[in-house]
């Protein structure tokens, strides 16, 4: 492998005017350049990036690390990689699997170091293992989990969306509500932020809340939300509508629902969270919240990019604005 000696002996200069010239200083006189550059190609010289970016303190590249890259968080990835493209990086992606141990070994000093910034979407670590979280490098938490004041963090309005998702559908006749994949914890959690939101529409509008319509599923997936709905139905809890914690178990709900014969939207009402593509070709089209992933992004980008260039500034926690996009799964 040719080295920088070779070429500082085949140019006749020093070793550290190559250096400079690789390094693009100034003072190397266009000349002495012009004849390094000449002795790189003549001896086939291969510039060592990765390097030549950890002496000079950046990677050109940012992690962006999710527990899975299907459904929200490949949608939200898709519009984040152009926003760090466009500043000359590249976007590295990484999944967790929602495992705490794997979300903190991602930010870890030895794993951030091999970055310029890092987004963080948390689904595992709970508060007091955020609160460990080192901010040597840029860092930006996506999620519903409760943050340090410290870090930078980019949540949803979860529980509004849910609000705004039930109530549409208690405006269009629906009693009786099942709240399909949330929770009844009190930790800060999308299942639970958005169980909250279902519990808020039925209190407005004068409805009793009962908790036996609240029900959880096992792995978040379609096949699991139809498994968790055909045992409700085979339990013979009434209901007229289905508020699904996102467009995955909407999309199991659907399956549920048709395999016992029930009519979406005459006989059971059906709405979803996260606007996934998907949800617009199912029939006859899920009604669903819009979390505007193009605007999650932009607002991670900025802070990242803002905490690049400040590592003093004070930290921000924002809560991205959803709105409701209506479909045939509900009622007109």
């Amino acid at each position: 492998m040719v080295t920088m000696s070779d070429v500082a002996r085949e140019a006749g200069v020093s070793v550290m005017t190559v250096s400079n010239v690789l390094t693009e200083r100034k003072h190397v006189g266009p000349p002495t350049r012009a004849r390094v550059l000449a002795a790189m190609e003549s001896l086939g010289y291969e510039l060592n990036l990765t390097a030549r970016h950890l002496r000079a303190g950046r990677t050109d590249t940012v992690a962006l690390i999710v527990p899975s890259f299907h459904d929200y968080f490949g949608e939200v990835a898709d519009e984040i990689a152009p926003l760090i493209e466009a500043e000359g990086r590249h976007l590295v992606l990484e999944r967790t699997s929602a495992n705490p141990i794997s979300e903190m070994e991602s930010v870890s000093v030895a794993r951030v170091q091999m970055y310029d910034g890092v987004l963080l979407s948390v689904a595992g670590l709970d508060r007091e293992a955020l609160d460990r979280i080192s901010t040597s490098k840029p860092i930006v938490l996506l999620g519903e989990r409760d943050v340090p004041d410290h870090v930078d963090h980019v949540r949803l309005a979860n529980e509004d969306g849910a609000r705004m998702a039930t109530a549409h559908m208690i405006e269009r006749g629906a009693r009786r509500i099942l709240a399909l994949g949330c929770t009844l914890g009190s930790e800060h959690t999308m299942e639970s932020d958005r169980r909250l939101g279902w519990e808020l529409a039925h209190r407005q509008a004068g409805l009793p809340v009962d908790q036996r319509y609240v029900v959880p599923i096992g792995p978040y997936s379609s096949h699991s939300a139809r498994t968790a709905l055909l045992a409700v139905i085979e339990s013979g809890l009434p209901f007229d509508a289905v508020f699904a914690a996102t467009d995955v178990i909407a999309l199991g709900a659907v399956a549920a629902l048709a395999d016992r014969g029930f009519r979406v939207p005459n006989e059971v009402q059906l709405a979803g969270f996260d606007n996934l593509d998907v949800s617009s070709f199912v029939p006859p089209g899920i009604t669903t919240v819009d979390p505007n992933h193009r605007g999650v992004a932009e607002h991670a980008v900025r802070l990242l990019h803002r905490r690049m260039a400040d590592a003093d500034a004070p930290a921000e926690h924002i809560v991205a604005p959803v709105h409701l996009v209506v479909r045939g799964s509900t009622r007109g």
